[in-house]
């Protein structure tokens, strides 16, 4: 999508502090983390939110879920982690490309995310 900011990361169009690529994921720094750790983990192809996963596109999530732990390995969160997803405007979702939150790095709070 040309108007989406998470296609535009993707693309190299909009600068990111990456932090993991393969052929189905994209994963980057926040630029306003909520913990020590805060990475979004988004679909390289657009999927606009939970409600747009398909029996075509699952592969995506099912690779970001393979990534997350390797994420978390290398950020070095072997005492645990938080994955978020936000779906439409009552969930919060900001940008309407799917895309999962990673957060550790200290005690998060149990009613956080």
């Amino acid at each position: 999508m040309s108007d989406c900011i998470f296609c535009k990361i993707i693309a190299g169009d909009i600068p990111s502090s990456k932090v993991f690529e393969d052929e189905y994921v994209y994963a980057f720094r926040d630029i306003a983390p909520m913990a020590p750790v805060h990475i979004l983990v988004v679909p390289k192809e657009h999927i606009a939110s939970t409600d747009g996963i398909n029996a075509e596109n699952s592969v995506y999530v099912a690779r970001i879920f393979e990534a997350i732990p390797q994420i978390a390995a290398a950020e070095e969160l072997s005492n645990g982690y938080r994955v978020i997803t936000n779906c439409g405007e009552d969930g919060c979702q900001s940008v309407k490309h799917l895309h999962f939150h990673i957060l550790g790095g200290k005690q998060l709070l149990e009613n956080m995310g």
